[in-house]
């Protein structure tokens, strides 16, 4: 697919590439591939839902959602106000996955493994609470 010359404009201003990194950039053809298929992956919204929760610092519920944009960004006036740098963090692979399945045309909704949780094991591990939070891709409401 070739990519307008505005919108590799448009990115080079974004990243704050010089000329020389932007012509580094464009030389790569996974990176024109990748920008090809950026419409689509904007008009997806990414959701990690909290489904059990118990003894967390943060008061991370059950029903509590992170969304994220189709690349991955936090949206953070859809999140909950307090956000465990923890549990984010699980989850952040998550997003990557479902990025490069989108990326080859593979529904990022058929991963076999979509939960995730903080790194605390929980109190009958010794630590101190448990959340666990399921993922999914939806088209993006409008």
């Amino acid at each position: 697919m070739k990519i307008d010359e505005q919108v590799w404009a448009m990115f080079q201003q974004r990243l704050g590439y010089t000329d020389e990194e932007i012509a580094q950039f464009r030389a790569d053809p996974r990176n024109q591939e990748c920008l090809g298929k950026a419409p689509e992956l904007m008009n997806k919204t990414i959701t990690a839902e909290v489904i059990h929760s118990h003894g967390c610092n943060s008061q991370h519920k059950v029903g509590d959602k992170f969304v994220m944009d189709g690349a991955g960004n936090l949206i953070s006036k859809l999140c909950p106000k307090r956000m465990c740098v923890h549990l984010v963090q699980s989850f952040s692979q998550a997003a990557f996955a479902a990025n490069e399945l989108l990326y080859v045309g593979v529904d990022p909704n058929k991963m076999l493994f979509k939960r995730t949780g903080c790194i605390d094991v929980g109190l009958q591990c010794g630590g101190w609470g448990r959340v666990v939070v399921e993922f999914k891709v939806e088209d993006r409401k409008k």
